[in-house]
Parts: C-alpha cells; sequence; structure tokens
C-alpha cells in the first residue's frame, strides 16, 4: 500500500499530470501540420482551414483547423453539382433536360448568367455555368428543379452530406450565398471532393473546365489552380465576405493523388499560392519517399 500523499505533493502530481496531458494534445494537434514545411497562410484565423489528403490511402497529410466549421461560400454548389449528377445517373435528367428560370432564381446576385425568368438552360450549359462562372441563378433554378423549391432541395443536400460522411456540415441554399445558418468544414469539403470523383468519374470531367461558350460569348472562370499546378484537374473555388477566399482542388501526378481544401484566404491570389505550396509540398515529401 502506497503511504499517504501531503497535500502539497498532490497538488504537484496533480499539476504534472496536467503538464502531460497538454502537451500530448498540443503534439496531436500539430502532428500532421508539422510533417509539411509550409508558410503562414495569408488568412483570418477565424476564418482558415486547410486539409491534404492522399486521395489513394485516404491518410490525411496536412490539416490546420480541418474540422472547425467555417462558411462554405460557393464550394456548396459542388454538392448541387453532386446531386444533378446523380439524377443524370438515375435518369431523372439527361444533359438536353431544360431547366426553367424562375423569377426567383433571375433576382438571385451575382455571380450570375443573368438569365430572365421564363428563360430556360440544358443541364449540360447549367454544369458549366455552375463549376466555371459559379452562376447563382443556374444553382437556384437547378435546386427547384431538382428539390420543387431551394428550401427542399437544400435539405436533400444536407442530407446525402450526411450519407456521404459530412458530419458537421449544414446546406441552406443550393449556391453558398451568405447564410449565418449554412457551415462545413475542410474536412467534409474534402470527403464532397473525393465523392466526385469516387462517384462520377463519368461527369468528373466539368470540374477541369476553364471556360464555355454562352449565347456567343466566352465565359470564363476563377480558378488558377488548374495552370499553375502540375497535374491539376478541377474542382471549384468559392468567395463570401464571411467566408474568406476558398478552394478545393484535386490533382493527379505520376500515379499519385491528393485531394485539398484551403478557406479563408485573405485574396483568391493568396489562398492560390497557399494551395499550391501545400501541393507541392505533398508532392516533393511523397517523392522523397
Amino acid at each position: 500500500m502506497e503511504p499517504a500523499l501531503s497535500p502539497a505533493s498532490r497538488i504537484r502530481r496533480s499539476f504534472a499530470s496536467l503538464l502531460l496531458v497538454l502537451a500530448v494534445t498540443a503534439l496531436s494537434a500539430c502532428s500532421v501540420s508539422d510533417t509539411l514545411e509550409i508558410a503562414a497562410p495569408q488568412a483570418e484565423a477565424s476564418k482558415y482551414a486547410s486539409i491534404v489528403i492522399d486521395a489513394n490511402s485516404g491518410k490525411t497529410l496536412y490539416a490546420v483547423a480541418e474540422d472547425q466549421t467555417r462558411y462554405p461560400a460557393s464550394l456548396t454548389k459542388m454538392m448541387t453539382i453532386y446531386l444533378v449528377f446523380e439524377a443524370l445517373e438515375t435518369g431523372r435528367l439527361s444533359k438536353t433536360s431544360e431547366i426553367t428560370i424562375s423569377a426567383n432564381a433571375a433576382k438571385q446576385p451575382a455571380s450570375k448568367l443573368y438569365m430572365k425568368a421564363g428563360s430556360s438552360i440544358d443541364v449540360d450549359t447549367a454544369l458549366r455555368a455552375l463549376v466555371v462562372k459559379s452562376a447563382n441563378d443556374v444553382a437556384t433554378a437547378v435546386a427547384e428543379k431538382l428539390g420543387g423549391s431551394e428550401k427542399a432541395f437544400a435539405r436533400r443536400m444536407t442530407s446525402k452530406a450526411r450519407a456521404l460522411g459530412m458530419s458537421r456540415t449544414v446546406f441552406t441554399n443550393a449556391s453558398g450565398l451568405p447564410d449565418s445558418a449554412m457551415r462545413t468544414t475542410a474536412r467534409d469539403m474534402a470527403t464532397l471532393a473525393l465523392a466526385l470523383r469516387r462517384d462520377f468519374p463519368q461527369h468528373y470531367s466539368y470540374f477541369r473546365l476553364t471556360s464555355f461558350e454562352y449565347r456567343g460569348k466566352t465565359v470564363r472562370g476563377h480558378n488558377k489552380v488548374l495552370g499553375m499546378v502540375s497535374g491539376a484537374d478541377g474542382l471549384k473555388t468559392g468567395y463570401t465576405r464571411a467566408s474568406g477566399y476558398n478552394l478545393a482542388a484535386s490533382v493527379r501526378r505520376n500515379g499519385r493523388s491528393l485531394v485539398a481544401v484551403v478557406m479563408g484566404g485573405k485574396s483568391g491570389s493568396a489562398r492560390d499560392a497557399h494551395m499550391t505550396q501545400l501541393l507541392t509540398a505533398s508532392f516533393n515529401r511523397a517523392r522523397r519517399r
């Protein structure tokens, strides 16, 4: 039987135990991100989050605040597109199906195609507009086509998120326009990116688009990383004042495949530079190994 400890000894032992717990917790929190040498991002701490995942193994290669809730902005449209792809596979839609633009869809703020109420757009062009232009009017029209209303469609989006393992995501609209109830995490958005690649390889090429033709004009996109990183093949950018500059990216190179998410950049160029550094460092480490 151990001898009884004095009150002072008990306090010292408790304090030592607390320090050990704090040390282990701190090491666990930084162990993933410490494996790569990455410069501090130009981002507000309350908005920033990032993650890099090896798509082949599922291993997390880098992560900072990856499970902290953030605003998704137009990364939301990845789920809208997921449900369109699903409708194509079930036969509910074809690429030539027409989607009518309601008065509600037409009044959505930019970014948009400025379509008039009563006009229509085929599914193929709608997908191009969602990926490249991040068109909010088209997102709302798609939601009304598939869900009857955008609110009902948003519930389907959240339900699908749960089914895919996105446990901390709530969607309240199809576009990602500002809503305090909308939330996600970097990990959840990476999970969605992986699901799009895995579940719809036959449609994934939409995410590679950097432009498309619409009414005789070339509409150009915002995803500059497609031209900055060798092997980059999609996915989606996003921005609102509350979210900062977001980006989900996919890269395949030399038999390796990565998916990464950066949230909360202070500018589009800062976000793109940070994403490029994350992906480059991840591939360089993989090559050294």
